[in-house]
């Protein structure tokens, strides 16, 4: 099972050798491909083989790519990541609004629960008021419980002052994290043989990553987390390091310890399985670690 995170941050050549990525500076590093989930290249100033990335998606890793500011910019997706993904994609527009509208509903529910739960660590008020938010939430989140939980969410948590438009160290640490789990979102859609456009609730036609966005939701309070307890002054090297982490992370799912990694695998299939048997008890959702 894949468990890497390949961060290349300084000029290299990247290439392919015998189920090898080969990463050649003044020194040369090998790791099997088999053994990576995402591989990002933080500077521009890297130049890869075609050999290798056909490799590297053939075996399903995420190559997410930074620009000159070293933010991610773009970022690998296959055109096939699936033996039937014809089929898999006539399923996704079979998806009735009533459906996906009962999936999303789940979604948001479970991402207001853990952002009070991530409230209650710190003891704030607010965290009652998010819960309560809970029991509010009508059919597809018509009255947007999501948004005002949000705000309140973010305010308890960064301070009255905090505004997710702001630019600062705070939140250019959370964007880069989103970013990083939306990629690995929209890994496991393409792995599993669904579109990344066709969304459940964002709907956006300039967005490419529709769905991808809609599924990550829950999963947003980790990124949360790890900034919380990072206080960025600044957002350089190192903190973008330890953002990556968040991958690496150890989530209960199933009844069992999952890197946050390995819980999006499973997460994302329940989700099918619930959009295509119209289920929603079929969800699994992760919990924290208590």
């Amino acid at each position: 099972m894949s468990w890497r995170t390949v961060v290349v941050s300084s000029s290299a050549k990247l290439d392919y050798q015998l189920g090898f990525m080969v990463i050649r500076k003044q020194d040369v590093v090998k790791i099997h491909i088999s053994e990576i989930s995402v591989v990002l290249i933080e500077t521009t100033a890297v130049s890869l083989t075609a050999a290798l990335l056909s490799e590297l998606t053939k075996k399903k890793v995420k190559v997410i790519f930074c620009d000159e500011k070293r933010n991610p910019s773009s970022e690998l997706t296959p055109y096939y990541g699936c033996h039937d993904t014809s089929m898999k994609i006539r399923r996704q527009m079979e998806w009735t609004a009533d459906t996906k509208a009962a999936v999303w509903t789940e979604i948001v529910s479970d991402k207001i629960r853990k952002q009070a739960e991530h409230l209650s660590e710190y003891d704030r008020d607010e965290a009652d008021m998010l819960f309560h938010y809970i029991t509010e939430i009508h059919f597809g989140d018509e009255t947007n419980r999501e948004g005002h939980a949000a705000k309140v969410y973010f305010n308890a948590l960064f301070g009255m002052d905090f505004s997710r438009s702001a630019e600062n160290s705070t939140n250019a640490a959370l964007n880069y994290g989103y970013g990083i789990i939306l990629s690995a979102f929209n890994r496991e859609i393409v792995a599993n043989g669904y579109i990344t456009q066709i969304g459940l609730f964002h709907d956006n036609m300039f967005n490419q990553f529709n769905l991808g966005s809609d599924l990550m939701e829950p999963f947003r309070p980790l990124v949360d987390q790890v900034v919380k307890e990072l206080k960025p002054v600044k957002f350089e090297h190192e903190e973008k390091v330890r953002m990556l982490q968040v991958l690496q992370k150890e989530v209960l799912i199933s009844g069992r310890k999952e890197f946050v990694n390995n819980a999006i695998k499973i997460y994302c299939r329940s989700i099918f399985d619930a959009l295509n048997d119209n289920d929603t008890s079929l969800i699994k959702f992760y919990r924290n670690e208590l």
